[in-house]
């Protein structure tokens, strides 16, 4: 197969954890052809083309340097129909260069391109939001740009995480416990003093035991989450805010959550997921670029990236 991957540049990717170099290396064992462009080299003419650069993974290279990869031939203008898979791979935020991508992703899609996830369902699952839908695995939630709704749900609930809608990393989220003094700032600051619509939620006391990444590709559940644990005296367990990952078996909470989601998901065109639980609650579905594939793979017996291959060849009779 030709497999297309839009990501961020390259050379920025650190290749020593990064999913989508476990997925390009998982690629090239089985004999496929990795092609690479970023979001701003896509564009429309007729149909949807993009400035592409075929490259080859580096056996045995040290993935902390940025040798691991090379170039092969010339950049070419390519129709993204022609590519056997597109893989979409930008990280967030999901801002309107993002979303305009979507729509040129989906658009490809019109004129037989086979898009990995798929650019409407992309579009039409914000991964903060789409929790609101499984209200039945979710911890109470707010979402509104009103400060006023906020500081009620804060005093009805006391302890509560407040967060922006676009963010990632963990980037601008707050715990405001009772009689919190920054109330009033943090809520003016996030939601710019009411001109931006907010996420506030019941504070979930098992984030101490780590911020589960439950992965789901192609509707099937991968059978080990990453338990994304804080730093001491931190609420925040991403793994860019400093979280420290430990692979483990899901649970029956996890499993229940994750087999409701799959087969909708998957029908909705989402062949890759990545589902935030903190204790028993479902926080997030992350559609854009999930990731934690390189720590579940080498704290375990699952090889997450040779299974994305394997089910990406099953969909498409590779």
């Amino acid at each position: 197969m030709q497999v297309l991957f839009v990501i961020d540049p390259i050379a920025s990717l650190k290749a020593y954890k990064d999913s989508s170099v476990a997925m390009m290396y998982a690629f090239a064992a089985k004999g496929h052809e990795i092609f690479i462009t970023e979001q701003q080299d896509l564009y429309i003419k007729g149909q949807v083309w993009a400035r592409t650069q075929a490259i080859q993974v580096i056996e045995q290279a040290n993935l902390e340097e940025h040798a691991w990869w090379q170039e092969v031939g010339s950049v070419q203008e390519r129709n993204l129909a022609d590519f056997d898979a597109v893989i979409m791979r930008k990280d967030p935020p999901f801002d309107m260069e993002y979303a305009y991508s979507c729509h040129l992703l989906a658009y490809a899609e019109k004129f037989g391109a086979k898009v990995f996830n798929s650019g409407v369902a992309m579009l039409n699952h914000p991964e903060k939001l789409t929790i609101t839908e499984f209200s039945q695995f979710t911890s109470p939630t707010l979402v509104t740009r009103d400060m006023a709704r906020v500081k009620a749900f804060h005093q009805e609930h006391e302890d509560i995480v407040v967060k922006p809608l676009d963010g990632m990393g963990g980037m601008g989220i707050f715990r405001l416990q009772k009689k919190d003094p920054n109330l009033s700032s943090i809520l003016e600051m996030l939601s710019r003093n009411g001109q931006e619509t907010i996420m506030a939620q019941r504070y979930i006391p098992d984030i101490v035991k780590g911020d589960k990444r439950i992965l789901i590709i192609n509707g099937k559940p991968v059978p080990y989450c990453l338990a994304r644990i804080p730093l001491a005296g931190e609420t925040r367990g991403n793994l860019a805010a400093g979280g420290r990952g430990v692979a483990q078996p899901l649970s029956e909470r996890d499993w229940e959550i994750a087999n409701t989601l799959a087969p909708i998901l998957k029908e909705r065109g989402l062949f890759l997921v990545g589902l935030d639980v903190i204790g028993d609650y479902l926080t997030e579905v992350n559609v854009t670029s999930p990731t934690c594939f390189v720590e579940i793979t080498q704290q375990t017996d699952f090889h997450v990236a040779n299974f994305f291959v394997e089910q990406l060849e099953s969909v498409l009779g590779a």
